[in-house]
């Protein structure tokens, strides 16, 4: 006899990796959009960006409204992909095919890996401290440890558990947050430190690349979290679900840190989960407190050992023409990802907010101009019509490679060069001026100029969405 309750439905290891979603496995409602990206963006690391912005040099106030105009921004764009999850039934990257070509689309996803190896890095090296404070562990490596070995675990059971921590998360936010911006207006005087500095161009251009650059970078996994939604669903539903869900969680998260970095920058750059845990008071309280902290973080981390797993995977099927792999080498490929993840954590956690910094502004770097023709093709040239089997034969529609896609990608990372002000390189024209980059608006707006005409003559997408035999149900 066999159980089939809903227990062993969510811990039963996931079947689907980059192939369509048949219609009879459609499920869920736009709801679990919100609670996904608000409880995963509830979480340290978005403390952590929103506490830059007022670290390098910005007024608490005015770098409050600069990274919620960025998330409004970027969580537009982001949403925008989201929104392309139910009618495609795809994990994000695969419909880059379209754009670029089965094997062209190997470009981007190679530095979408290396984004979230990245992020789940930075994210352990957090986590890990807030885990050893958590089981009073002393060792730094084994904290990251044991958050890796969880984080691997979620995203190995896959979607319905990861759904599950991302509601588990929104709760615990909600309730830890509350409580930690109690404390902080309490025991901080808080008035005194919102308008000390004059408005600043720069660190204001800079609060809202963070904010910008913290949304867009989802864009190359959102829709792996919305393929699952009936295809009726309405691209509207699932875009104001994911818009309102991020935006919230991250401007919350994000204004949260900024007040923290103007009361008490000094501590907290020190010990970023260590000063959290004095400010909830008791002993008994910073516990649990450590524990909200670790559910926040082990939801994102979750989604980008998912989406690193299936980028690799995208990239290698490119080579080999398969759409499906075992369950046993869609675990090894997460464990893989994961221990690579934790060994980058270990090795790399000096220094965290200077290099952190860095890593989001170059990251946005070279999605913003992906984002602009993933999003320019799907809504304005292809019109949401898609032949999905073509996406992984390289020699139907969409060809191998598209050069014409790859070099306005190129071009568009390039043009960024002379606007960026980074630690380790500042553009000519950045000095200009006054060293606020806005680089990544350059990006776009050449990407977008330079990718529109061209498509609109040499695109040839189909009359309707085209989608394999197996994918849709019978019609009654």
């Amino acid at each position: 006899m066999t159980h089939d309750g809903p227990a062993e439905v969510v811990l039963t290891p996931e079947r689907h990796t980059i192939d369509v979603i048949p219609d009879a496995e459609r499920h869920g409602s736009p709801r679990s959009q919100f609670t996904l990206w608000f409880g995963a963006n509830m979480q340290i690391t978005a403390i952590v960006d929103g506490a830059l912005a007022v670290i390098f040099g910005a007024d608490a106030l005015w770098a409050i409204l600069g990274l919620l105009i960025g998330n409004v921004a970027g969580g537009a764009v982001m949403a925008l992909h989201s929104a392309q999850g139910p009618k495609l039934g795809l994990p994000q990257m695969i419909s880059s095919r379209a754009q670029f070509g089965v094997r062209g689309a190997v470009v981007p996803l190679l530095l979408a890996i290396l984004m979230y190896l990245g992020f789940a890095a930075t994210g352990t090296v957090l986590a890990g401290q807030a885990v050893n404070k958590l089981l009073h562990i002393h060792s730094p490596v084994l904290g990251m440890v044991i958050f890796g070995a969880l984080t691997a675990v979620i995203a190995v059971t896959g979607y319905k558990l990861i759904h599950i921590v991302g509601r588990i998360a929104t709760v615990v936010g909600i309730i830890g947050f509350t409580y930690l911006a109690i404390r902080l207006v309490t025991q901080y005087d808080i008035g005194a430190h919102l308008g000390e500095k004059a408005f600043d161009i720069p660190t204001f251009v800079l609060a809202i690349s963070l904010g910008a650059g913290w949304q867009l970078t989802f864009g190359p996994y959102v829709a792996d979290y919305s393929r699952y939604l009936p295809r009726s669903t309405s691209d509207r539903t699932t875009f104001w679900s994911t818009f309102a869900g991020t935006v919230i969680g991250s401007q919350w998260s994000m204004t949260f840190g900024a007040l923290i970095a103007a009361v008490a920058s000094k501590s907290f750059m020190s010990d970023q989960v260590g000063f959290i845990g004095d400010l909830a008071g008791p002993a008994a309280v910073a516990i649990l407190i450590y524990l909200v902290l670790v559910v926040g973080k082990l939801t994102v981390n979750v989604l980008n050992a998912y989406g690193g797993f299936m980028s690799i995977l995208t990239t290698v099927t490119a080579f080999e023409g398969r759409t499906k792999i075992s369950s046993f080498a869609r675990g090894a490929y997460i464990v893989g990802f994961t221990t690579v993840a934790t060994l980058i954590a270990v090795a790399a956690s000096a220094d965290f907010l200077d290099n952190f910094k860095n890593f989001v502004l170059a990251l946005l770097m070279v999605f913003t101009p992906w984002s602009a023709i993933n999003l320019i093709d799907y809504y304005l040239i292809s019109r949401e019509r898609i032949d999905i089997p073509a996406l992984y034969d390289r020699t139907g529609r969409y060809g191998s490679w598209n050069v014409r896609a790859l070099s306005c990608y190129v071009l568009g990372v390039a043009v960024q060069i002379p606007f960026l002000a980074t630690k380790f390189y500042t553009g000519p024209i950045t000095d200009r001026l006054g060293g606020a980059d806005i680089s990544w608006i350059v990006g776009i707006v050449v990407t977008a100029a330079l990718y529109y005409p061209l498509a609109r003559r040499t695109a040839n997408p189909p009359a309707q969405m085209i989608y394999p035999p197996d994918a849709e149900m019978a019609r009654t």
